[in-house]
């Protein structure tokens, strides 16, 4: 009964307040206030504020995961996502934002990566050479990291993790770990991705020369028994994490089990920035 009255309270606050908070929940108009409304007026934050995303929203200061959270729910609404589908996106988000109280582990020593060493956000990515899905995300991660809106604030570094469900899963994995052991893993990455569609045993070898990498050296390092280790391990390694398919991604060190859209895991990263540097 308590819930429900603060619930009704926190949504006739949003429907007078949350615009001077929110450019985006402003822009809702007619059903969509009232559906993002009734969301913002019963879910309650995960971290820095102990009441619904609607009235954490009225606090002096507000709590910046509320001015997040809020925008999240606004947008999704604005992008046509049933009610449904936001709460369980937000439940999902919560379960990895906050974790299960244990990092993966993770070793990064030879992992290509991108981005300060020192970031306080660390993104690992497990992808393979071989998934559609994959060539969409990881450049658009990778954009957001080198030049975009989160440059200068996290390493991302990428785990080449074969699906057995993926034709050539294999053999484009290895190239990956070559190109990563030569030294030029993004260019040759990005290539790949660039060019998923016309992918052959034969043409990655023209990727690979297209990028700077020596012809003979790359064929060779393809065939080195080393290489086959070095892939068997990062999939040993993906699977005691918990990795079943690609992309899957931790943020420093939490299994992401949200949302796989840019849009949301550049917010997200951005959330554990502010909780890393303390600036809530």
């Amino acid at each position: 009964m308590i819930r429900f009255t603060i619930a009704v309270l926190g949504l006739f606050l949003w429907t007078g307040a949350a615009s001077a908070q929110t450019p985006v929940c402003d822009a809702l108009t007619g059903d969509e206030r009232r559906l993002a409304g009734r969301i913002l007026a019963s879910e309650y934050l995960y971290d820095c504020c102990d009441e619904t995303i609607s009235r954490c929203l009225q606090a002096q200061p507000p709590c910046s995961l509320a001015i997040r959270l809020a925008d999240n729910v606004c947008r999704r609404v604005a992008a046509g996502h049933d009610e449904k589908r936001i709460r369980r996106a937000l439940s999902r988000r919560a379960r990895s934002m906050v974790g299960s109280g244990s990092s993966a582990e993770i070793d990064l020593s030879a992992a290509p990566s991108i981005g300060p060493d020192d970031a306080p956000v660390t993104v690992v990515i497990y992808a393979c050479a071989r998934c559609p899905y994959c060539t969409i995300l990881v450049p658009e991660l990778y954009e957001a990291i080198t030049t975009g809106e989160l440059s200068d604030q996290v390493r991302m570094a990428f785990r080449t993790f074969p699906i057995r469900g993926h034709e050539g899963s294999t053999t484009a994995g290895l190239a990956f770990v070559a190109a990563a052991e030569m030294n030029r893993f993004w260019p040759f990455m990005l290539h790949a991705y660039s060019h998923f569609d016309e992918y052959s045993p034969e043409r990655q070898v023209e990727w690979a020369v297209a990028v700077g990498l020596d012809r003979q050296a790359f064929e060779a390092r393809i065939l080195d028994p080393a290489t086959r280790d070095a892939l068997v391990s990062r999939k040993k390694e993906g699977l005691i994490n918990g990795v079943e398919e690609t992309p899957t991604i931790f943020i420093n060190g939490r299994h992401w089990v949200g949302d796989l859209e840019t849009t949301e895991l550049i917010d997200a990263i951005e959330e554990e920035k502010v909780r890393v540097k303390g600036e809530r």
